[in-house]
């Protein structure tokens, strides 16, 4: 994309991200944004880096300086960002699995309070459906994807990219700390990595779907805590059952925030 001039907005995020980072223009056909992608994945474990595809995007570039800068909102002072940074990366992280567990039963509460049988939430391990493509860079009222920014994120440890990209603390959305743990969980256990992101948007990639059906059905409980949103309104007649289905059949895990 030589010939493309980056918006102002994808100018600030980078700013923000303070990583070597690719603009790509708006597309139609996501080929050369995946292949771009797929070279820095492999790049990135030989030199040590985590890319992730960015959407430009308002809201996030909000969500990014309220959580690293509030003082100085809605600019930013890079030395606050690197200070946030810094001290994310250096503190002890909270259990993954804890944190998974409280949410769990946050969830079974509130199907309690709104008469929702736990049984119901559960549903039948079926109808799921593949997902093998990210979706949180498409636009479609254009049927294009949006202005995005391939960040080369200086970590080996792909859990670690909410330093850079601090996206949650709001609504159900995990904080920061929370983001990082729950990562590192399903990086050590599925290989899952962050991989594309928006304002309420998140997207992970691993090497290949959860092949035990009884790991997808515990896995699938974990990303329902994690996000209620993925089985309550992504889909029709969504369950955790049905998610543990897709699950069996997926290299993406897509999570979306109300």
């Amino acid at each position: 994309m030589t010939d493309y001039q980056p918006s102002a907005l994808a100018k600030e995020m980078i700013r923000y991200l303070d990583c070597p980072c690719k603009v790509f223009a708006p597309m139609a056909d996501d080929d050369p944004l995946l292949a771009a992608y797929e070279e820095a994945r492999q790049e990135g474990l030989r030199e040590g880096f985590t890319p992730v595809l960015v959407k430009v995007d308002d809201t996030l570039m909000e969500c990014l300086v309220m959580n690293a800068d509030e003082e100085n909102e809605p600019d930013f002072a890079l030395s606050a960002v690197r200070a946030y940074r810094a001290r994310l990366l250096s503190e002890a992280l909270p259990d993954g699995k804890d944190c998974l567990q409280e949410w769990e039963m946050q969830r079974r509460e509130e199907a309690e309070d709104d008469g929702f049988p736990w049984d119901d939430v559960l549903g039948e391990r079926t109808g799921g459906e593949p997902n093998d493509r990210f979706s949180a860079y498409w636009n479609y009222e254009t049927s294009l994807t949006d202005e995005v920014i391939l960040a080369m994120i200086p970590t080996d440890k792909a859990w670690q990219v909410f330093a850079w990209l601090p996206m949650g603390n709001w609504n159900d959305c995990p904080d920061t700390p929370e983001l990082m743990a729950v990562a590192k969980r399903w990086q050590e256990a599925f290989g899952a990595v962050p991989a594309c992101i928006s304002h309420d948007e998140l997207e992970f990639l691993l090497p290949a779907p959860v092949s035990d059906p009884n790991a997808a059905q515990k896995l699938a409980l974990e990303q329902y805590a994690f996000c209620p949103d993925r089985v309550e309104q992504c889909e029709e007649d969504g369950s955790v059952g049905k998610l543990a289905d897709s699950l069996t059949k997926s290299t993406v895990w897509y999570f979306w925030w109300d």
